[in-house]
Formats: structure tokens, C-alpha cells, sequence
């Protein structure tokens, strides 16, 4: 696999997990349905998908070449990334109007 091919892909599959909680009524996207799923539910699967696209990009970046270790910077980057990548997620699930 190309290099660039990985990063778009592991960009992709930030920007759809980012956003997946919001979306979902499931309970870890496969548990039963909760109308409305509290806040903290969406919290914790946005920092569960966090760690499996972190996990999606290490497991390509070994397979690519060899694998760098990262400092605390990268990590806090990384998770800021991500929850801008749901930030459309976040309008629509709270800052949208309701269907009056």
C-alpha cells in the first residue's frame, strides 16, 4: 500500500468515526437503542473511536515501513484532530434547530 493511500485512508476513517456518535442511537454502536443516549455515552464512544483509528494508524504505519514512537504532543494533537472532525456531528445532534 502506498503512503499517501494509507494517510487518505486513515483521514477517511477519522472523519466517519468522529462522527458515527452522534449519529447512532445504539450503545456502542451495537448495543440496544437508547432514545435519547445521554452525553456521556457519546463521549465514551468518541474516545473508543479515537483509539481504533490510532490503532488503524499504527497498525499501517508498521506495515508501511517502520513504525516511530510518539511523544504526549502527538497524542494531544491527534485527539484535537479528531474531535474537530466531529464537529458536524456535534452541530447536528445539539446546536440545530428542532423541527417545529
Amino acid at each position: 500500500m502506498d503512503q499517501s493511500v494509507a494517510v487518505w485512508l486513515v483521514l477517511v476513517a477519522a472523519v466517519v468515526a468522529a462522527n458515527l456518535p452522534y449519529f447512532n442511537e445504539r450503545l456502542l454502536l451495537l448495543g440496544p437503542r437508547r432514545r435519547p443516549k445521554s452525553a456521556w455515552w457519546r463521549v465514551l464512544e468518541l474516545v473508543l473511536m479515537a483509539a481504533l483509528t490510532l490503532g488503524l494508524g499504527t497498525l499501517l504505519e508498521s506495515r508501511i515501513g517502520q513504525r516511530h514512537e510518539q511523544g504526549w504532543e502527538f497524542y494531544a494533537a491527534a485527539a484535537c484532530l479528531f474531535i474537530t472532525l466531529g464537529f458536524p456531528g456535534f452541530v447536528w445532534r445539539y446546536l440545530r434547530r428542532g423541527r417545529d
